[in-house]
This record gives structure tokens, C-alpha cells and sequence, in this order.
């Protein structure tokens, strides 16, 4: 068997020969009448231009023969059909099976009983907390919930609770904990009332010592507040996870656990039990159109050619900039102040996922690999980093994200909102010339950018844009021959942490700095 690496592939030498004669972006435009027409798409409901990028049919051209050449078809069959397609832990990696409507043929079914019975725990009980059915241990109704998790436990439900205001109840308020610096969690709890407020541990091993800490000082409030022993047992505790004899060693009651499969990934877990404290706050209807929302993706990305695949195009630009026009960087700028997390969730999608120098075969790659992701919402941005988007010596290429639609402001507020994007979007690809004698007003140009733009912000549209930057991540992880589902990268900082805890450990190991600096805090 051939080992496959990208750099060796026919495709990549074609397109190492058309990145020594650029196109500039203007030029796209001015040579091909039909241009804009031909880089705009729709799928799941929102619609795409990508016609600033300075690509010509020619170069999609290779760049789908890039895809064909990494066997991305057969890749993409793997993985929904569920075989175990993250080699170094061999595992399946399946959370398109978390959003399955039964309307795409590939998908494997062999989880869905467990998973549907899984979902409908957890959207029954996050009813029950709606309604008042699910109280204190005095009867309360919950007014707050405390979710309390790190990383793909936090980050995915945080950003679609702060997306989807119009959609949340206004009984109900969510707090998420994820840092363990102390001052965070103390300065929350002593906003609320112990007897009305619920705490979901999310942890999907139920060791993560960043959660377990902060779930110890929950449950310390709890007691000293309620004087209540064993409150872990309480209905006021709720665990997340995918090690339900973790949380039941822990001392959760086994009818508080809302347990998800061990194959759902942390970046990719929203769409399991770890998203209860959302579906609490939009409700059983509004999950599962979250979910089909992304289902719908899923489908769009299953089904369709490589050439009219938005996920497959996106991730095809992507890699143009980064191997071939040697730009490492990404930002995302939603217009959309309720979706300001959106580029931090990406920042852990991408950069975890992608940020790897080993190829699946154990070698080390010869490309580059996962962008440096990065971004704010517009038009906050405008008034920061544009500067440098604009005049400075790197070439940043943009997604720019917006909404038609926003019930939440008013015609005049969202007009001017959208016409900022499109004028920083023409800016950024036209440029504008210095007069004589000021160059410093010199705008160069031809830097890139797409546009991606929902009728609204709903449920199933921030479903649907969710899943298409997984499918993406996905696309690019398989031209570089990598594994873009472990995370190994995360371990070596949890393990040295870990010895250095013990006010005894033995420092003998470690360098002299990190040695003075652990004596200095441990004399404290």
C-alpha cells in the first residue's frame, strides 16, 4: 500500500505551479463576467459567496483533484458508516449520529436506539426543570444552572446559549464555569440563592481536574448554605458524562446521571448530554432544531459532489492559503454581538483538531497544517485589528458571518451593521491607492475573504454553521494525512501539572526556573 502524503500527490505539484503566477483578487472579477455568480452556494439554508479569494475555476479544478487524490470520498464514507477512523485510540467518531434524523443513507444506525434513548433522557429532564417538575430539595423551582465544565464541555453550549437570547426562557438563567481560577466560581455563588439554583458537572470522564475542582466548590456552598450532607446526591446535582460509575462514585444519584456514548469527541459533544443546560434554556422544541440544523448539513455534506460541497470548497480555499499562498492565519468576524464566542468555539474545533505535525502513518508531515484561528465580532473588530487587516504586512483571510434578519435590533441599527461587513469586505479585496506624497493611506489589497450569511440566527441556522466548520476541520485533516480527533497535544501539560500538585512532589526533574518558581508558591 502506497503511503499517502499530500505534498506527493499530482494535484499538489499542479498546484505549487499555479501559486508562482497569482491572481489577484481584482483580476478574478475583471476577467470572468460570470465570477461572483460561480463561487456562490447555498446549503442547509444558508447561503455563501466565495468569489474573494483570486481562485479561477482552473485552480478549484486541482484543488478537487487534491481531494479526490487523498481518497477523501472513501474517508468520508468511514466515518459515518462509524469505523474507527481516529487511529490512535481507536475510535469511531460518530457525532453526526448525535443529530440523526434518519435522512442520510450513509449514516450508520447501529447507535441510534441508544442515542435517541439517550437525547430523550436528557431533553425530558431539561423539561422537567423548565416546568418546575425537577425542584430543590425545598421544593424550589430552579431559577439558575451552573454549568460546570472546560473545553468542549463549556465552550459549545456557552456559545449557542449567547447566540440564541431570542429563543431562551426568561425564567431561567445559565451560568458557565470552565477556568479554575477561583475568583470566577466565589464571585458567581455569591450571586445566588443555593435553594433555587442547579449544578450540571460536565465531564465526560468525570476525572477532569479543572471541573472536579470547581464542582468541590459548588458543593461546599451548597452545604454551607443549605446544611445539607452528601448534597452531590441532591437534586441539585447533575452529571454529564460518558463514566456514569465515575459520577456515581462521586456521589451523584444514578437518576441524576444524563449519560452520552465514549466515541462522542469534546469538541464535538454539544450535540449530546453536555448540551442539557442549553436545551434548559431554549427548551426540548429548540434543541432538536439545533439539531436538525446540523442534521441538514450533515446531509449537504454526505450527498453532495466535491465541486458543490460548501464544507469540502471551504476547507479546498483554505488549504490553498495556507500550503500554497503561505498564509497561517484565520479570522472569524461574525456581525452579530451574540455570537462574539463563535471564534473562540473555532479556536478549539480547529486548532485541536488540526494542530498536529504527525501523519497517520507515523511519519512526520512535510506541509503545513491547522491555521491559527482567531477573531472578535464586527464592528468592534473595525476599530482594533482591521489596522493590521488592511495596512499591515499580513495577509489575513476573513470569514465574514452575518444574519439578513434580526429581530432583536431594528431596521436602521442592522442595515448599517451589514453594510460595514460588505464595505470592509470590498475594501479589504480592492485596496485604494495613496495621493502624492501621503503613503501611509496607501490600502494594498487583494486580501481574501468569504461571506457566509444566514436568513437568521435560529436554532437550526447556528446548527447548520456549527456543523459545516466540524465537516471543514474534517475535509482539510484528511488531505493532510493527519488525525484531526485525538488531542494528545492537551496531555503533556495535565500530566506535568498533575506531578508538580503535591506540596511534597519531587522537583528534581523539572528545570531550575520551574523548580524556584514551585518553592515560591508552595512557601505561600
Amino acid at each position: 500500500m502506497t503511503l499517502y502524503k499530500p505534498d506527493l500527490t499530482e494535484a499538489w505539484a499542479k498546484l505549487n505551479e499555479l501559486a508562482k503566477h497569482p491572481i489577484s483578487i481584482r483580476e478574478a472579477f475583471k476577467g470572468d463576467q460570470r465570477h461572483a455568480e460561480r463561487w456562490r452556494f447555498e446549503a442547509a439554508g444558508i447561503e455563501f459567496d466565495f468569489s474573494k479569494h483570486g481562485l479561477s475555476p482552473a485552480h478549484m479544478s486541482v484543488l478537487i483533484e487534491l481531494a479526490t487524490e487523498s481518497s477523501l470520498d472513501s474517508k468520508r464514507r468511514d466515518f459515518l458508516t462509524g469505523e474507527a477512523i481516529n487511529q490512535s485510540e481507536d475510535r469511531a467518531v460518530l457525532h453526526p449520529a448525535l443529530r440523526d434524523f434518519g435522512h442520510i443513507e450513509q449514516l450508520t444506525n447501529r447507535f441510534r436506539p441508544r442515542v435517541q434513548q439517550q437525547r430523550d433522557l436528557m431533553l425530558d429532564a431539561a423539561d422537567r426543570i423548565r416546568s418546575g417538575d425537577w425542584c430543590g430539595v425545598h421544593g424550589d423551582q430552579f431559577t439558575d444552572i451552573i454549568n460546570i465544565g472546560i473545553g468542549g464541555s463549556d465552550l459549545g453550549p456557552k456559545l449557542a446559549y449567547e447566540s440564541l437570547r431570542e429563543f431562551r426562557s426568561n425564567s431561567l438563567r445559565v451560568h458557565y464555569i470552565s477556568n479554575v481560577d477561583g475568583a470566577e466560581i466565589k464571585s458567581l455563588l455569591s450571586t445566588l440563592n443555593p435553594a433555587t439554583t442547579l449544578t450540571a458537572i460536565a465531564s465526560k470522564t468525570f476525572t477532569t481536574q479543572e471541573t472536579l475542582l470547581n464542582a468541590k466548590t459548588a458543593l461546599n456552598w451548597y452545604q454551607s448554605k443549605l446544611g445539607l450532607p452528601d448534597i452531590a446526591s441532591t437534586p441539585h446535582v447533575v452529571a454529564l458524562t460518558a463514566s456514569p460509575e465515575n459520577a456515581i462514585g462521586y456521589g451523584v444519584d444514578p437518576s441524576r446521571i444524563l449519560p452520552f456514548e465514549e466515541w462522542v469527541g469534546g469538541r464535538y459533544s454539544l450535540w449530546s448530554s453536555i448540551g442539557f443546560s442549553l436545551a434548559c434554556a431554549i427548551g426540548s422544541t429548540g434543541f432538536a432544531e439545533l439539531l436538525e440544523g446540523a442534521h441538514a448539513m450533515d446531509k449537504h455534506f454526505a450527498e453532495s459532489p466535491f465541486e458543490e460541497n460548501v464544507p469540502v470548497l471551504m476547507a479546498l480555499i483554505g488549504i490553498w492559503h495556507i500550503n500554497f499562498s503561505k498564509v497561517p492565519t484565520q479570522a472569524v468576524i461574525p456581525y452579530c454581538e451574540r455570537m462574539g464566542l463563535l471564534s473562540a468555539y473555532l479556536q478549539q474545533l480547529d486548532m485541536e483538531s488540526n494542530g498536529k505535525s504527525t501523519l497517520q502513518s507515523g511519519e512526520a508531515v512535510s506541509t503545513e497544517t491547522g491555521p491559527i484561528v482567531w477573531g472578535q465580532t464586527g464592528t468592534n473588530g473595525q476599530h482594533a485589528f482591521f489596522q493590521l487587516m488592511h495596512q499591515g504586512t499580513h495577509c489575513i483571510p476573513v470569514d465574514f458571518i452575518a444574519a439578513f434578519e434580526d429581530a432583536l435590533s431594528d431596521s436602521e441599527h442592522h442595515r448599517t451593521l451589514l453594510v460595514n461587513m460588505l464595505a470592509q469586505a470590498a475594501a479589504l479585496m480592492t485596496g485604494k491607492s495613496a495621493p502624492t506624497g501621503e503613503p501611509y493611506r496607501e490600502y494594498p489589497g487583494n486580501r481574501p475573504s468569504s461571506l457566509i450569511m444566514m436568513p437568521k440566527l435560529t436554532p437550526a441556522t447556528l446548527g447548520a454553521l456549527i456543523a459545516l466548520y466540524e465537516h471543514k476541520v474534517f475535509v482539510q485533516g484528511v488531505i493532510w494525512g493527519i488525525n484531526s480527533f485525538d488531542q494528545w497535544g492537551v496531555e503533556l501539560g495535565k500530566k506535568l501539572t498533575n506531578e508538580l500538585l503535591p506540596l511534597d512532589a519531587d522537583l528534581s526533574e523539572f528545570d531550575a526556573s520551574t523548580r524556584a518558581w514551585m518553592q515560591r508558591l508552595n512557601s505561600l
